[in-house]
């Protein structure tokens, strides 16, 4: 494999004129998620039923006591390759890239996954493949063709307010490429990351930048942020 061979000037040099490029393109992210927090809603009208570990479940449920749902759709039944030890290869590595849900439910969101296979298959292979933090759900009506996933995969963003649902985003093909990471799910949300930089509408929750950041077994609901980390990104930013 031929390459270009310099010396660390010129690396550099080469380094700072693509970092110009990658600013931008985070900034015109910024601006994309900030026009998505802005799309319209959906009403859903339909009642919808799953089957969980814990017996049947509304779509309400599925929230799990939050404001923001986030429902992706694993290809995971009959027929598919793989079926019944393995999901989709490709569903399969998004489960692989799902960060720990502790930060996503911080922010009042809560990601789950839905597939047409029985419960009895789900539980077995989450337990084989180490994804156990997710909640993972059985289609058992029209759902996923409702919401553009009546095959393969695709991701849905839900929000409720006083128990009405309403559907905000969709993403599928090889935009679920993203997925997997907290900031990329929030980005997806209707309230997005709920920090004071970002553009949202008037009257969006939004709490200081950095501060509700915790170990993923440290969150405790309605706790002030600890001061030790509040002074330790504030060195930070001012840096």
């Amino acid at each position: 494999m031929k390459t270009n061979v310099v010396s660390a000037k010129e690396w550099e040099a080469a380094r700072q004129q693509m970092l110009v490029k990658e600013k931008a393109m985070t900034r015109a992210r910024d601006a994309l998620a900030a026009e998505r927090r802005r799309m319209p809603w959906m009403a859903v009208e339909k009642s919808y039923v799953f089957d969980g570990p814990g017996g049947k479940a509304s779509l309400l449920d599925l929230f799990d006591g939050r404001r923001q749902l986030i429902v992706y759709r694993a290809f995971y039944e009959p027929g598919v390759l793989g079926w019944p030890d393995h999901a989709c290869r490709g569903c399969s590595m998004v489960a692989d890239q799902v960060a720990h849900v502790a930060h996503l439910n911080a922010r009042d969101t809560t990601l789950a996954f839905v597939s047409r296979a029985p419960q009895a298959d789900i539980a077995r292979l989450k337990a084989r493949m180490n994804w156990q933090m997710i909640p993972w759900y059985t289609v058992t009506d029209s759902f996923d063709a409702d919401f553009g996933v009546g095959e393969w995969h695709g991701t849905n963003v839900f929000i409720h307010d006083g128990g009405r649902i309403y559907r905000s985003y969709f993403i599928n093909s090889r935009g679920d490429e993203q997925m997997g990471g907290t900031w990329n799910y929030l980005d997806s949300t209707p309230l997005g990351r709920q920090e004071v930089w970002e553009d949202s509408p008037e009257g969006y929750p939004q709490t200081q930048t950095y501060k509700w950041w915790n170990w993923h077994d440290s969150y405790v609901e309605g706790a002030a942020p600890d001061q030790r980390w509040v002074e330790v990104s504030d060195a930070g930013e001012a840096a």
